[in-house]
């Protein structure tokens, strides 16, 4: 008697935690229910996966969907569409918005408001101040939070946690491992006055510069220890942090970003403001220091750091305008880019953006494609190349500091627990995005 399945997507290329094999996979009831040889069984819906390269839904942990904020910006609605039109499943959305998401009414708030509205799955951080201290622990338990986010240098919006009684504080307040913004605050504001406005924008990498971000690293890493609170150091952009974070492994996990990987400061005389982010974009030795921990297993995830301004934002003489880029829908064809140009194997890009953010965040039925796993696909073409343009990003800001790429690689379809989300550049259904669970 055949199998019957909701779902089989026959032939594809499967990136499997176990290698990479030519093979089928059956869904049902939004799960995976079997890979191998289905060619007897029957399916609902079949898709032709043959030429195609099939991973486990791609994961971006590390967003700013600004909402809620300002919706001429961005959105819940057209971040997350960004999301599945770039091939990403789910994204975790970050608590600096206005209001900050700092309490559990406005945590409520959001995850009632995502419902109908978020084309992917979506996790959420909570924000760390000095005024919820006692509340964190309580905070980071609630269902569909994938931790705590603590700015321990200053960046967009009014969460700050600078000091160590603080720092220190905050890591007694709870047990799961907390994300961090690693620029130290006091170096910042002791050099800030040296910089003026319209000064060139490469500035902006000599204000925050290695030590200030190696400076934070060191002294989150000393309270680390000493508290035994476990760390995930975000956006790690130096070669310097990468070689000291190696001997904190014991409470250390480390992120880099897609642009660290893939720009240098020569962007900041060829696009403006539209190359001002926070850590900033640094010298090619850091991009080669990131390139080599990722090849020997240093960094655990990689995300975009997706933080839309408006263009008259951007447009600002330095240091008035916004800092932060949009990357969200370009993370995933940039990085088969850098898989096609032989920087790293699809099998790693699925680590790091996969198992690597599930492992990190504990992620409940995602990070592999493995029977009774939830069934997302990220769905590439390695064969199709294809230029970034503004036309196609979603966002309503409308801008990339990419556009221009192209690309030899590209995300053609996004399934999401069995159903297709994305398509060869049409977004199918209506919303139909959830909360991602986290292990408790």
């Amino acid at each position: 008697m055949s199998q019957a399945f909701d779902l089989i997507l026959r032939g594809g290329t499967l990136v499997l935690p176990w290698g990479v094999e030519v093979s089928d996979v059956g869904v049902r009831s939004g799960r995976i229910a079997a890979i191998g040889d289905l060619r007897t069984a029957t399916a609902a819906e079949t898709i032709d996966c043959a030429g195609l390269h099939v991973l486990p839904g791609l994961i971006d942990s590390h967003v700013h969907l600004r909402e809620p904020g300002d919706p001429t910006v961005e959105t819940i609605e057209t971040g997350t569409k960004a999301a599945v039109l770039g091939g990403l499943t789910a994204v975790f959305d970050m608590p600096n918005t206005n209001p900050s998401i700092t309490t559990r009414e406005k945590l409520d708030w959001k995850r009632e408001f995502v419902a109908g509205r978020a084309w992917c799955d979506i996790g959420f951080y909570v924000g760390a101040a000095k005024s919820n201290i006692a509340e964190l622990a309580a905070l980071e338990a609630e269902p569909n939070v994938c931790g705590v986010k603590v700015f321990a240098g200053s960046s967009t919006g009014d969460l700050l946690v600078e000091d160590d009684a603080s720092l220190e504080a905050v890591m007694r307040s709870g047990r799961r491992r907390i994300s961090y913004h690693s620029e130290d605050e006091y170096r910042l504001q002791s050099r800030k006055p040296a910089y003026t406005t319209g000064m060139p924008h490469r500035m902006h990498a000599e204000w925050r510069d290695v030590e200030c971000a190696f400076l934070g690293t060191r002294r989150l890493m000393a309270l680390a220890r000493k508290t035994g609170r476990p760390a995930h150091i975000l956006h790690v952009s130096t070669a310097e942090e990468l070689g000291y974070l190696r001997d904190y492994r014991d409470v250390a996990t480390v992120e880099v970003l897609l642009n660290h990987l893939t720009q240098t400061d020569e962007a900041y005389d060829r696009l403006g403001g539209y190359a001002v982010m926070n850590p900033p974009i640094r010298d090619a030795r850091h991009m080669a220091a990131a390139w080599a921990a990722v090849a020997d297993g240093t960094v655990d995830s990689i995300g975009s750091d997706h933080a839309p301004h408006s263009r008259a934002s951007k447009e600002k003489p330095w240091p008035e305008c916004g800092a932060g880029l949009t990357g969200v829908q370009t993370l995933v064809p940039l990085m088969l880019d850098h898989v096609s140009a032989g920087r790293l194997s699809l099998s790693r890009l699925a680590d790091l953006m996969s198992a690597g953010p599930a492992r990190v965040f504990g992620v409940v039925g995602k990070g592999r494609l493995a029977a009774g796993y939830d069934a997302d696909f990220t769905v590439v073409d390695m064969k199709k190349a294809r230029t970034i343009e503004e036309s196609w990003i979603a966002s309503p800001c409308g801008w990339t500091p990419f556009a221009g790429h192209r690309c030899q690689g590209w995300p053609v379809m996004t399934i999401l627990r069995g159903r297709p989300a994305m398509r060869e550049d049409a977004v199918l259904g209506t919303p139909a995005g959830a909360p991602v669970r986290f292990a408790p």
